[in-house]
């Protein structure tokens, strides 16, 4: 046995250096799909191999970049010399995977590695204001949802190019999955897959139809390759002419534009556009106008290095392409600028760039044209999330331009390049009644409904209604696609604020019913968790010292209570601009809403809301008057379904045996149930040792609960009319406070 295992090792040591040989072969070809098996057999053996682990960790770039990121950074920690060039592939990595500031640390890294006449710190200046652009863009995104097509169009392989028919039914794509059949291989080779795979390890690129069943649903995909299959690459590009002509691309003379007709069911022998498109260099897309007479391409003929820029041409009727002119710098970058496409009406043209402010690789951009000066106004990226880090192209707007089609790899998808939708988020009317809760059928006319939330932006938004006299009708129309804290109050008082999710909306006029049920008295979340309202001075928001201990009694109530959320409500007196005071408002609500996030309070359990001058405590008519206005309130937050009567809270300093459930009577709170209260002393031990002592007077207005832990923790609680009073002293010796009065 001994010398079994002595022979095997050798053997299994040069199994191992024949798949890293084979493996660094396919890597230094950039066939890095071929590469990763090989990669991973000896990960498999050798999960410390800081080479094997590094070069994988490239190659999964493509195909995941989330597992790329974990082989290079474990790499590097085995072996920190693992590459002289491993500081630049963290930097790729870490911007790919949404970690800009990071990524910019390990270019500037790199940089520092290079002499000063390096090409190469060219480029790397580039790639640090991707991400310095990158960081921007995505920390603003846009109210816009993407959307997978799904598994029946993409698979782990890329698919792009997509062209959508006039009625919106037939989408045409480009796909590098196995299904295609690429290079006009035949016979045995055909059988193999053999001929199939470009130099690249991948696929080669076909044209594929399918055909809409529902709106988010699509036939399995028919191949075109019949009569479009040429020697290499294929690719869909427009249909156009009633959907009966086709443009596409074919891989020859290093990629050409050609068209295509219907013929029934299929398509025509592909024809190449004339020489004023096409030349020895790459074309790689183009968009033909509604009308037929101008053509816009992408080509690399005009520029010295072959990099991409766009072209326009024109044709009288009937005849054929003129000569090419240059859209101008603009438009075109010293980079690649690809894929044209303009809006019906002509004015607004959509291209992919590595150029302008990209976040990274190609990005859509759009530009509007100006009729009098008779040119392309400056390009606008079109944001996040329609762009990423990585390549986004091919954006096509749907024939009503409602939404559009583009393809991107996104974090989530199938493999590769998927084709996405994107469509931009709706208005939606969200209507009901409010009802009393006592009853849930007594419905409560009067009743304000604040709808707060925030654009994708974070930008502050607000809708409001009141409930009708007659009916107790509400409705408003908000943006869909967030959560809101809805704050229902009547007679300027708070009755309760609950959070409510509005689905994405895509679409127009859509309608969502939602009823809210709210005690019919006014039981303020202050009251009954003893928050207390601060004072601010005149056109001020810092924190007085007064304000700074109650809000550190608020932090203990939050922290002994990890279920509770808070809205944090600013409000003014009536000095100044509705507008103004807005704004002075939100900045009293951030002031206490950063002290409580300093002392421990996570961010997602506070939201802000001003109110500005629009909800005064009293008349703006004396200087004490407009004191009570300079304030922030403190609200609790109630979930779906949710009451104050079933909510329950602990005291700062109280262990598991100390709790109170609330009760909606003036005999206070005792205990987890919300049951009466009995006259008379009870003494009770819980599992964790914890003595609780509990004394309810006669009538049962008056109750006092003491309680001490088997860890020195001790607290005293008396409720008495509906008022607190709650003294606790932790382990430490640390006190806390807490005192509530009625109003």
């Amino acid at each position: 046995m001994a010398l079994a295992a002595a022979v095997a090792q050798p053997s299994m040591a040069q199994s191992t250096r024949k798949q890293l040989k084979t493996a660094n072969k396919f890597y230094d070809l950039e066939n890095y799909r071929a590469a990763i098996p090989y990669y991973e057999q000896v990960l498999a053996k050798e999960p410390n191999n800081a080479l094997a682990l590094f070069r994988a960790g490239i190659s999964y770039m493509s195909f995941d970049k989330e597992k790329a990121s974990d082989y290079i950074y474990k790499a590097q920690k085995l072996k920190p010399k693992v590459s002289k060039d491993v500081e630049y592939w963290l930097g790729r990595v870490d911007h790919l995977n949404y970690n800009f500031d990071e990524a910019i640390a390990h270019f500037q890294r790199y940089n520092a590695t290079l002499k000063k006449k390096d090409s190469r710190k060219a480029d790397l200046a580039q790639l640090i204001q991707h991400a310095k652009n990158a960081k921007i863009q995505f920390n603003s995104p846009k109210d816009i949802f993407v959307k997978n097509l799904g598994p029946t169009i993409n698979s782990a392989y890329s698919e792009h190019s997509p062209v959508i028919s006039s009625d919106d039914k037939v989408l045409l794509f480009t796909s590098r999955s196995e299904n295609v059949t690429g290079a006009n291989a035949s016979g045995a080779d055909a059988k193999k897959g053999k001929g199939n795979v470009a130099s690249d390890g991948e696929y080669y690129e076909d044209i594929f139809e399918a055909k809409r069943i529902s709106e988010d649903e699509w036939e399995k995909p028919r191949s075109l390759s019949g009569a479009l299959n040429g020697k290499g690459h294929d690719a869909s590009i427009q249909v156009f002419d009633n959907d009966s002509k086709m443009l596409m691309y074919r891989q020859d003379e290093n990629g050409d534009i050609f068209y295509s007709e219907k013929s029934g069911g299929d398509w025509t022998e592909p024809k190449k556009l004339n020489g004023n498109i096409n030349s020895k260099a790459f074309e790689s897309d183009a968009y033909i106008t509604p009308d037929g007479l101008t053509i816009y391409f992408s080509t690399g003929k005009y520029s010295e290095d072959g990099r991409l820029d766009i072209y326009t041409a024109t044709r009288q009727a009937g005849g054929d392409w003129g000569p090419a002119k240059s859209l101008g710098s603009a438009i075109n970058t010293r980079f690649d600028d690809d894929s044209p496409y303009l809006s019906r009406d002509g004015k607004t043209l959509y291209f992919s760039s590595r150029g302008h402010n990209t976040m990274g690789g190609y990005d859509i951009f759009k530009s509007v044209y100006d009729s009098i000066g008779k040119r392309w106004g400056a390009p606008e990226n079109m944001g996040y999330p329609v762009n990423t880090p990585d390549d986004d192209t091919y954006y096509r707007l749907s024939p009503d331009g409602s939404y559009a089609y583009l393809s991107s790899y996104r974090i989530g998808g199938y493999g590769e390049k998927d084709i996405y939708t994107i469509n931009y988020i709706k208005n939606v009317t969200v209507q009901g009644k409010v009802f009393s809760s006592r009853d849930s059928t007594t419905i409560i006319p009067g009743v304000e409904l604040v709808f707060n939330g925030q654009t994708a932006d974070k930008t502050a938004i607000s809708f409001r209604d009141v409930t009708r006299p007659d009916s107790g009708n509400y409705a408003v129309n908000v943006l869909s696609g967030r959560t809101y804290q809805v704050a229902l109050s009547k007679d300027g008082k708070n009755i309760t604020t609950e959070e409510f999710a509005v689905p994405v909306v895509v679409e127009d006029s859509a309608v969502i019913t939602k009823n809210f049920y709210i005690p019919y008295v006014d039981t303020t979340s202050g009251s009954m968790f003893a928050f207390k309202k601060i004072y601010f001075d005149t056109d001020k928001y810092n924190l007085r010292p007064e304000s700074v201990r109650e809000l550190n009694n608020i932090a203990g109530i939050l922290k002994a209570n990890p279920g509770i959320n808070i809205s944090i409500e600013g409000h003014c007196d009536s000095r100044n601009t509705d507008e103004y005071n807005m704004v002075l408002g939100q900045n009293r609500s951030n002031s206490a809403y950063n002290y409580l996030k300093r002392n421990g309070i996570a961010e997602t359990r506070m939201v802000t809301v001003s109110y500005g001058e629009r909800r005064p405590a009293a008349t703006n008519d004396s200087p004490e008057n407009m004191q009570l206005n300079r304030r922030v309130e403190f609200k609790v937050i109630l979930k779906e379904g949710e009451s104050m009567q079933n909510m329950q809270i602990n005291q700062p300093g109280t262990s598991g045996g100390a709790t109170t459930g609330t009760s909606t009577g003036a005999s206070g709170t005792s205990g987890r149930t919300t049951a009466p209260l009995q006259p008379g002393k009870t003494k009770v031990k819980t599992a964790d040792g914890t003595k609780v002592k509990t004394k309810v007077d006669e009538d049962s207005d008056k109750v006092k609960v003491k309680t001490e832990s088997a860890t020195g923790e001790k607290s005293k609680t008396t409720t008495k009319a509906g008022e607190l009073d709650s003294k606790a002293k932790d382990a430490a010796g640390d006190k806390t406070k807490v005192k509530t009065k009625n109003d």
